[in-house]
């Protein structure tokens, strides 16, 4: 019975071509963008689920309590060896400091090789909390020997141009030498450690003191402690003993420290802890909805349109026997078959576009990750459940159909689904596309007020270098005086970090003046040498820059600092003592610049204190000039070489990094635009069909209105009406929808824009203009026909 019903349908597909073939791109399109959602979801949605007792990996946070709560993914350097020996709730504890840029030198086949690489300092039982399994070198991997690192495969390839590279060895900064005792399969794309190369954590001494020592004297970004917990442990208890820990270690320190065990499951979508954040796949979910729902309208809306065509046709199979439930089902078959197409078409498409989309969210999906019973079991359910939602109301208006009106040619087309029901289904489409294009302006808007507003700073034509750990003070004096040299080179300066790095902030306890005891907020410590100040652009407001000397006594802040402070004036500031890091530095306030923004929007403006301290400087600063650039990079390089031999010279540009604060904000801007795109191309396929059935019910009346004297642009208007109505209706339900979503979006925005009416405007606009665009061709052909040919139309 079921092929009869096949057969059928396939050849009424045949007979209308044309709607069929709008119908199958539809919904392929929605099915593409469903499979590249699905994979995306996917990917994410299986992070680190591959480790054996993954249930019972944790990773120890801290909480550090000032005036606010700041969310670390670290702990200090002694905690982990604390958590080890004095408790027991965990089998293993390890923990791993990541660097980046770390200078090795190769001798492959002798030829020497240098590489800049990021690589991670760890301690052994690292490995027996995460399973990363050896394919050369044995069944355990070993790195409690100091000087010992395991790489991946894949870098072991990159390193030495082949994977079996157990006992070779290479140069770490110019220093130490390094035997690779292990190589490891390669890591899985969905792991939270994107790093290829481990060392032992023996060598880390060399490249970060602070984070090799065992001090509770404060934490660092990069430090992070993971823990095996033995089974059936009860967090909240595990916590609760662990308050005792800084009163015990950190008595008389004002950021109270609580730590806090995050499940190696929520580490990946918990944004206070820098993971993704969970609203984002939100968002991709309910946009495949989005693009499903249309193409379903769509399929609907012609379908139901068509069925005042085929009445005849329904109206003798009803009198040659046919029941309502063999309409029905054929008509669902008829869909079926369809979807079926469209779905082939679709993957077809995931396929072709899976390389966007890669690069466009900077990741690496496979199809290969298709062939899961997960996808199969999606793919299944999204036909059978589209096919249904699609085929089942026009099925049953069809099966409706009273034979002797439709044989007699008396059906209205409230008898084949009524007009109202397609309004409401045109309005559903256009508010879908109208939030679409909304939401797309909006978060364009705020990504552009948040990387072109006045930052505080000068970010333009900034060069920013990182320089060697282990730089001698005469050797950067001596860089800087010949870099200084270079025509195009206006301003050097030597310090920590720049303006706007939020990922790498320096946040110390202070003690001002003769209070006797450090506040309760914290200052962000910007160590940079005297030219600072005027290579970025910061502003004075109140006394002078610190000067050059060997020792530190004069330091510069911001305003911000005179508002936490609760002090009336910022010139207030000028002349008062102030410690950081403990008192180990202390000088007096002899400058006060204005406020800058030093992290993204999402943030406040900090208090901010500028002062030299040597050892720290790990980038320098230049100003160039922009109409040289390439001659400029080219000129500092060579500089750079003549003082470091045996580093690699890289650079990158501060408005680039600033940018990056806006990475995820981008990804949904990019979302937004691809998808609204897709939208609205579906939304305009279904018009078109609509459009051409439209047209044909009035040929006629366009004949006689142009005997009657109306001219093209009176037909296009009459034709055009009912549809433009039915976008400011929609405009008038989407705008409050994404007017409310978006304000909570932009909650997240300590500074933000605003949201205006004309957003809005500018969508509805664009979805009159593009509809009309859509409609008009196809009116156009038939209103410049002759009347007589029109008139004579059936």
């Amino acid at each position: 019975m079921f092929k009869n019903y096949l057969k059928i349908a396939w050849r009424n597909l045949l007979k209308r071509k044309v709607f069929a073939a709008i119908n199958v791109l539809g919904l392929a399109i929605g099915f593409g963008g469903c499979i590249l959602i699905f994979l995306f979801l996917n990917y994410h949605l299986s992070f680190d689920n591959f480790h054996t007792n993954a249930d019972r990996i944790y990773r120890i946070n801290t909480e550090e309590i000032t005036d606010d709560i700041e969310y670390n993914a670290s702990v200090p350097p002694a905690f982990s060896k604390v958590f080890r020996e004095e408790y027991d709730y965990a089998e293993k504890v390890a923990k791993i400091v990541q660097r980046n840029d770390i200078i090795l030198d190769i001798n492959e086949n002798g030829k020497l090789k240098k590489l800049k690489e990021n690589v991670v300092f760890v301690e052994e039982d690292f490995f027996e909390i995460f399973n990363y399994p050896l394919i050369y070198g044995g069944e355990k991997v070993h790195l409690a020997a100091p000087n010992t690192a395991v790489l991946t495969e894949d870098m072991a390839i990159k390193m030495y141009s082949r994977a079996d590279v157990v006992g070779n060895t290479f140069i770490l900064e110019n220093d130490k030498t390094i035997t690779i005792t292990g190589v490891l399969k390669n890591l899985p794309q969905s792991t939270f450690l994107d790093r290829e190369l481990f060392i032992s954590f023996e060598n880390l001494a060399d490249n970060a003191r602070f984070a090799a020592s065992e001090s509770w004297g404060g934490i660092t970004g990069n430090l992070q402690c993971y823990a095996l917990l033995r089974p059936n442990q009860n967090i909240a208890n595990i916590e609760k003993a662990l308050i005792e820990l800084p009163k015990r270690h950190r008595p008389n320190s004002k950021n109270k420290h609580v730590y806090k065990l995050q499940a190696l499951s929520d580490i990946h979508f918990n944004a206070d802890y820098g993971g993704l954040n969970p609203v984002l796949l939100w968002v991709f979910g309910i946009v495949g909805l989005f693009l499903i729902v249309i193409a379903s309208i769509n399929f609907i809306n012609i379908s139901t349109a068509q069925a005042f065509y085929r009445s005849k046709e329904i109206g003798i199979r009803k009198v040659l026997g046919s029941f309502k439930q063999h309409l029905f089902w054929q008509f669902l078959s008829e869909t079926f078959i369809i979807s079926l197409i469209a779905l082939f078409i679709g993957f077809v498409l995931s396929v072709l576009f899976l390389p966007s989309f890669n690069d466009l969210f900077n990741i690496e999906l496979a199809i290969n990750d298709l062939w899961t019973p997960n996808f199969i079991g999606f793919i299944a359910l999204v036909l059978v459940v589209v096919s249904f939602f699609s085929g089942s109301y026009p099925g049953i208006l069809m099966s409706r159909i009273v034979p002797v009106l439709a044989l007699k040619g008396k059906l209205g087309h409230n008898d084949t689904g009524g007009v109202a029901t397609r309004k409401v289904l045109v309005v559903t489409q256009f508010v879908i596309s109208i939030v679409l294009i909304a939401t797309t302006i909006i978060i364009s808007r705020q990504i552009d007020y948040a990387v072109n507003s006045d930052l505080g700073f000068d970010k333009e034509s900034l060069v920013m270098v990182e320089i060697p750990s282990n730089i001698e003070e005469a050797q950067l004096y001596s860089l800087k005086e010949r870099l200084k040299q270079i025509p195009s080179v206006r301003e050097v300066s030597s310090c920590f970090s720049s303006p706007g790095a939020s990922s790498n902030n320096w946040g110390t306890n202070i003690r001002y003046g003769t209070r006797p005891e450090d506040e309760e907020f914290s200052i962000n410590a910007k160590f940079a040498d005297e030219d600072y100040i005027n290579t970025f652009g910061l502003e004075l407001a109140y006394g002078r820059n610190f000067f050059k000397k060997d020792s530190i006594d004069e330091v510069v802040v911001n305003e911000r600092l005179a508002e936490k402070l609760g002090l009336s004036s910022p010139e207030d500031l000028l002349g008062q003592q102030i410690a950081i890091n403990g008192g180990t530095i202390q000088g007096t306030i002899v400058g006060v610049i204005k406020d800058f923004h030093n992290s993204s929007f999402t943030e406040g403006i900090s208090p901010v204190i500028i002062t030299p301290l040597a050892d720290t400087y790990g980038e320098i600063a230049l100003k160039i000039n922009s109409k040289n650039t390439k001659q400029a990079l080219a000129q500092i390089d060579e500089k750079w070489s003549e003082t470091f031999d045996g580093y690699l010279f890289e650079y990158r540009f501060l408005d680039d990094r600033v940018a990056e604060q806006y990475e995820q904000e981008q990804r949904y801007l990019s979302l937004s635009k691809v998808f609204s795109g897709l939208a609205i191309f579906i939304g305009c396929l279904g018009l078109y069909g609509l459009i051409l059935f439209f047209v044909g019910q009035r040929t006629k009346e366009i004949g006689i209105r142009k005997v009657l004297g109306s001219n093209m642009t009176n037909i296009l208007a009459l034709l055009s009406q009912d549809f433009l109505k039915l976008i400011l209706i929609a405009g008038i339900v989407a705008t409050p929808i994404t007017w409310y979503f978006m304000a909570q979006w932009l909650q997240g925005y300590t500074y933000r824009t605003e949201i205006h009416w004309w957003y809005f405007a500018i969508a509805i606009l664009a979805i009159m203009i593009i509809t009309m665009a859509t409609i008009s061709y196809q009116t156009l052909k038939v209103a410049i026909k002759s009347p007589v040919d029109s008139l004579r139309t059936e």
